[in-house]
């Protein structure tokens, strides 16, 4: 009797961490893993041709080539003449701010300069990963993957670019108006990031984006018109590049040095290419890959019939990677620019394309074995050296066609029930209407 009136002990709920005190760690483990991979970034850009990491001279293109250019956009002009000049007019700008910081050497300022962008990438990933249904997986991988690339994206003017890209998506859903705008600096700066617009869903939001885009460009380019001298002169020195050693036609070029083909490696329009038989066609090659690629991102718009709130970014994620790995060039900080776009895809949990990203992480840690590392045998098309671009390359390739598979696949669901994440994402002009694809 007794025994019934004693109350029996509750079985105890396991303890769980608060939504906000497990928000508050992630975050926390987020700013300490910057902290300390930028400070190692720095570090071995201090340390540059000191330190057993394969070839030095990292940094030579900030202090010698950027700092020259410096000096005559400073003079109102752009180095029109210069076969290393191939960027459009959107990049002197960016080649000039270091400039306004007063007190410090342009490499310094430079540096400095390209830190703060990093960290404001990777403050707007995190905001955007807050943000309800959201997710923080694309800050992690921003801040964990871009060292990989060791202390490169620090010496190269990349991280801004990407920048203006990351920006233009993760703005789409507020403002199509700045999405636009924010793509067409990229653009203007170096052209990929005019791909970030590919996946705009059909209807008002791709006009006023596009719109945007085309405003904007026209706008700058009249302004750098009228500031500078000569702001179109890159157009013929791009036209002049040829088959780089580590792009897809230089991996098969140095394959069939080991078969005997006599061509040879040579330093020519700011990179190490192939000279000799077939680097012509080779060239000609890729270029119809790359005008194929564009054919198949369209096929994919018109195909398109259901969006995501992901579908922007995924579809920017591909085309950037289908332009890369079919281009004659694909220098190591090329993927600064698909991490971040990686990254951009990580922060929506209705992306498609998790396993690229992963992918495209694996590419930049052997991106950077074969520069800075070993260099040397990438440029000798040692069996090491040849090997090392075969991989790299070959990840490439299959995170591309893998990002294509996934993007045409989600854009037409096969007949049955809906999961909500199969539903067209609605045009925010028009709230009682279903986006159609483009």
């Amino acid at each position: 009797m007794i025994s019934r009136m004693i109350p029996r002990d509750k079985p105890r709920e396991k303890l769980r961490p608060k939504p906000g005190k497990e928000s508050g760690e992630k975050l926390l483990t987020l700013a300490v893993t910057w902290s300390v991979t930028r400070a190692l970034m720095l570090w071995l850009l201090s340390q540059d041709g000191r330190t057993p990491l394969g070839v030095g001279g990292v940094a030579r293109e900030v202090h010698e080539l950027y700092a020259r250019w410096y000096g005559v956009l400073a003079t109102g002009t752009f180095p029109s003449g210069d076969r290393l000049w191939q960027y459009p007019p959107g990049a002197g700008p960016v080649l000039l701010s270091p400039g306004l910081l007063p007190g410090l050497t342009y490499f310094q300022a430079f540096v400095a300069l390209t830190l703060a962008t990093d960290l404001l990438v990777t403050a707007v990933l995190t905001r955007a990963g807050t943000r309800p249904g959201r997710s923080l997986r694309g800050a992690a991988l921003w801040t964990a993957a871009l060292p990989l690339l060791l202390h490169v994206p620090l010496a190269r003017y990349d991280v801004q670019v990407t920048a203006f890209a990351v920006i233009s998506l993760l703005t789409l859903s507020r403002s199509t108006r700045a999405c636009g705008a924010f793509a067409a600096l990229g653009a203007l700066v170096k052209v990929w990031p005019a791909l970030t617009l590919i996946g705009t869903p059909r209807g008002r939001t791709t006009k006023e984006a596009w719109t945007s885009a085309a405003v904007t460009a026209g706008v700058l380019l009249l302004t750098l018109a009228a500031l500078f001298r000569d702001p179109f002169d890159f157009l013929h020195q791009q036209s002049g590049r040829g088959v780089q050693i580590e792009s897809l036609g230089g991996t098969a070029l140095s394959l069939a040095r080991h078969a005997g083909w006599p061509g040879h490696v040579g330093y020519r329009y700011g990179a190490m290419e192939f000279t000799g038989p077939y680097v012509t066609s080779i060239a000609a090659l890729s270029l119809a890959l790359t005008v194929a690629a564009f054919g198949a991102l369209l096929l994919w718009r018109l195909r398109a019939r259901h969006w995501t709130p992901a579908t922007p970014y995924d579809a920017a994620l591909c085309a950037v990677l289908l332009f890369t790995v079919t281009s004659r060039v694909i220098s190591p900080q090329y993927l600064v620019w698909l991490i971040g776009l990686a990254a951009v895809c990580l922060t929506s949990r209705h992306t498609t394309q998790r396993p690229v990203a992963m992918l495209v992480s694996a590419a930049a840690a052997v991106s950077a074995l074969a520069y800075p590392v070993l260099y040397d045998d990438v440029v000798a098309c040692t069996w090491t050296g040849t090997l090392l671009m075969l991989v790299r390359n070959g990840l490439l390739v299959t995170a591309a066609g893998l990002s294509f598979h996934r993007l045409w696949t989600a854009a037409a669901p096969p007949a049955g029930p809906r999961t909500p994440w199969a539903r067209p994402a609605p045009d925010r002009h028009r709230p009682h209407e279903t986006a159609s694809a483009p």
